[in-house]
This record gives structure tokens, sequence and C-alpha cells, in this order.
């Protein structure tokens, strides 16, 4: 395992961030149910996006492995359908959502408005397995495990306390008051890094140099075949049901905020896009035979960095971890607080969510500690939770906002499109599983997304016509 091998410089930004964030949460504010759970829908342009930006890319220890092992395949598979569909979600979705936010929370809000509170509760199951932060907890606690040398579960723990200390305190308005620090971070850490490599090791036409990389890392699709993409394209559907989204736009000061936010995003993923992919390359040329591409990035640090940069370079690493453990943290801990306990307890008014949702933090860390101790990868648990969750939710949540009335389905349809299509995913993923002897594929080259939605789309035809048929009548 790398060690980073610190200096008092290098510990300096580490413990500085830190205190940062202790500060945020330890200091009293006068804070309101409304500012909690939602920053008092007030976000403006640029607290918006550096929220959404910092949130979205927690999975950087992962991003790394990816552009380690395929160059740029990762970015065409893990990279690019994602700017589609969230430009799509920009221009259709983001000021519907907002514009139909104004006394919604969570997803489930939209759905039993939409539905009935069956339905509700489904999507609130739903949302809070999509939410629960575990691979960014796994994350976490691997970098944590290389500076301090602490058994994983240890570390993970500790991380995710520092993590949520600020959003039990605080809520939803710290968290975004803490992103735009971890937005900077991230950014700066990675540009710093990418000058000093291309300054120390020559320019990109290094890269591009065939004795330094095989030719398959500039190609679209590496060693894989064009399945392999559209598996990894149709993954990034994920984009539209993503609960952070939806709470980003219920929280903007305006739709239109929502809506270009969303777009200056997609320009912030790319330019940060383009600082991992060539961090990754100049890893993979100076250290071709990792063991573990995981660790891509913190072995650049440890072996490359000079002291003060390697320091710096880590918390540009961890501000997005934990800006995405805090984020879906809170967004499980609400579904309990709020989708879970206040629903069912058919209280009138939101003042008691807050309380809710700070119980809610313990149990989602707790269960998201949990599940990275069990599943390992998180590759997986990505595919895992993106699969079975996106099958379900996309057509019933999508069809909420944009489909007209004479188009809208009966409650039960729905439930049937949500739990059916889940269920298809589910047993899917089970077979692939079972028959390939635990070491999980797709079955026929197709990932259970496909014949998931395929069973969700088929009930949700029902439902338009049903609804046709009764308005014929």
């Amino acid at each position: 395992m790398t060690n980073p091998h610190f200096s008092l410089y290098d510990w300096l930004f580490l413990i500085v961030y830190l205190a940062f964030l202790l500060w945020v949460g330890l200091r009293r504010n006068h804070i309101t149910t409304e500012s909690y759970l939602i920053a008092d829908r007030n976000l403006s342009l640029p607290i918006f996006v550096a929220t959404l930006v910092a949130t979205w890319y927690g999975g950087i220890l992962g991003a790394g492995e990816f552009v380690y092992t395929d160059g740029l395949a990762a970015w065409m598979a893990n990279g690019v359908p994602y700017y589609l569909f969230a430009i799509l979600f920009a221009l259709f979705l983001a000021k519907r959502v907002r514009q139909a936010g104004t006394n919604l929370y969570t997803i489930p809000d939209r759905l039993e408005i939409e539905y009935d509170r069956k339905t509700a509760l489904l999507g609130a199951f739903l949302a809070f397995l999509y939410a629960t932060p575990s691979q960014y907890v796994l994350m976490l606690g691997i970098l944590l495990q290389l500076l301090f040398g602490w058994p994983l579960w240890l570390a993970m723990l500790i991380g995710t306390l520092f993590s949520i200390i600020y959003a039990l305190m605080g809520g939803f308005l710290a968290d975004v008051r803490v992103n735009t620090l971890q937005f900077l971070l991230m950014f700066s850490g990675f540009i710093l890094t990418v000058a000093f490599c291309l300054a120390k090791f020559g320019g990109v036409r290094q890269l591009l140099h065939a004795d330094h990389l095989p030719p398959r890392y500039f190609t679209v699709l590496g060693t894989h075949n064009v399945l392999w993409l559209l598996a990894w394209s149709v993954i990034a559907l994920q984009t539209f049901t993503d609960p952070g989204f939806h709470q980003r736009c219920y929280a903007a000061k305006t739709p239109y905020v929502a809506s270009l936010g969303i777009l200056v995003a997609v320009v912030c993923w790319f330019t940060f896009d383009s600082l991992t992919f060539l961090t990754g390359l100049f890893t993979r040329v100076l250290f071709p035979n990792l063991s573990d591409p995981t660790l891509a990035f913190p072995t650049i640090a440890a072996k490359v960095l000079p002291h003060g940069l390697r320091g710096f370079f880590y918390v540009g690493m961890l501000a997005p971890i934990m800006a995405a453990t805090v984020s879906y943290t809170f967004i499980s801990a609400m579904t309990i607080g709020r989708d879970f306990i206040w629903r069912l307890r058919n209280e009138n008014g939101p003042q008691n969510v807050p309380r809710y949702t700070r119980i809610g933090l313990v149990l989602t860390s707790s269960i998201s500690i949990g599940i990275a101790l069990m599943v390992r990868s998180v590759v997986e648990q990505w595919y895992l939770f993106g699969n079975l969750i996106v099958s379900g939710l996309l057509l019933p949540l999508v069809g909420a906002y944009l489909c007209p009335p004479k188009w809208k389905i009966p409650a039960r349809y729905a439930f049937r499109a949500m739990l059916y299509g889940s269920l298809v995913a589910f047993l899917d993923l089970g077979l692939g599983w079972y028959y390939y002897h635990g070491n999980y594929r797709d079955l026929w080259g197709l990932p259970p997304l496909i014949p998931g939605l395929l069973v969700s789309g088929s009930f949700y035809l029902l439902g338009i016509k049903q609804t046709a048929k009764m308005q014929n009548i």
C-alpha cells in the first residue's frame, strides 16, 4: 500500500482543511427548518454550480482507476454520456423541477403528489438505496488508511464522522457552504499537479509517444466493444433520477439558476475530466505496473509530487469525496426523516423533520459503512445500485414532470412500473452473479437496466392506455 510520507507542510494543509470543517459544523447559527433542509431555496448561480460539481465528482479514485486501465475509453464511457444527459436534464427538466418544487424537499414528495403515498414510499426506498454513500465512504476510508495506517473500518468510521459533523449541525445550508471550498480545492489540487507533471516530465507530446503509452489509450473503445460502451452509456441515465440533482434544483433561487447552473456545471466537469485524464495518463507512464489501479492518484502524489504539493493534492482528492459523502448521506437521511418517519406519522408541518433527519444521518452512516465493508469495489457498487434504481424509478419520475395530463398514468401502474422494473433488474443481476460463479458479468452483454426498463416501460404504456380509455369514456 502506498505511503504518502507527509512532511510538516503536507500535514498542515490537511489539518487546516479538517479544522475548517469542524468550525463550520460546531459554530452556532440560527437554523430554520427551511434552511436546514433546503438552504431556504436561495442558492445563487455560483453556489449552485459549486455544490453540484463537487458532489457529482465524489468517485475520484474510481476515475483514476478507469483512466489508468482504459485511457480515452474511460472518458467516453464515464464522462461523455453524463454530459449529454445532464444537458438534457438542464434543457427539459431543471426548470420544471424547480417550478414544481416550491413546497417539495425530496423526490418522493413529487411522487406522492403525482401518484399516491404507496408509490411515494416505494420511491423513497429506491431513492434511499441510490443515495446511500457507501462507495464514497469506501474511498474516504482508503485514503485515510493510506495516510494513517488504520484498519479500513476505523478509517471509514472516522472519515464519515468528520464528513457529516457540519451537516448534522447545520444541515444542507452548511453543506453547500463547505462545497464552495471543496470545489476550489479539487480544481486547484489537480491543476497544480498537471502543471508539475507537464513541467517535469515533458508536455502532452510525451504522452502520445508510442514507447510511453499503447495506442489503445487514445481510441474510443480501447480494448472493449460497442456493447461495453453502450452499457456504460445506459447507466448514465441515472442522471435523471439522481436525488442530488433534484435536491439542488429545489434549492435554486430561480428556475433559470437551476437550468443554467447545470449547463455551467457540465463545462466544469469537462474541464475537471481533462485534468484527471492527464493525471491518470502520467501515472500510467511513470508507474505502468500498479497492482491496484484504484491507487493511481495516491501513487503519483506519494512518488512524484514534492512536499507541500503532495498534501495539497491529497486535500484535493479528499474534497470531492467528502462532498459526495456528506451530500448523499444527507439525502438518505432526509429520506429516512421525511419520507419514512414524518410521512408515516402523518404530521402536518415539517418542524420535526430536522430532528428526524439527524436520526437518519446516524442510520445512513452506519448502513453505508456496512455496505462498504461487504462490497469493497467502488465500480461494483456504482453498477449495482445504478441498475437497480434507475430501471424502476426513471419512467415514473420523469413522467411526473414531462407527461401532459392526458397521459398521466394511474397510481397503480406507476407503482408496478417501479416495483417490477427494479425486481427484473435485480433478478438479472442475480442470474449474472450465479451463472458466472460469483464473478458478475452482464447476461447477453447488456446491463440489467435494459430488461428492467423494458418491463417498467411496458407497465407505463399500459398506464397510458388505461388513461386514454378512461378519458374516452
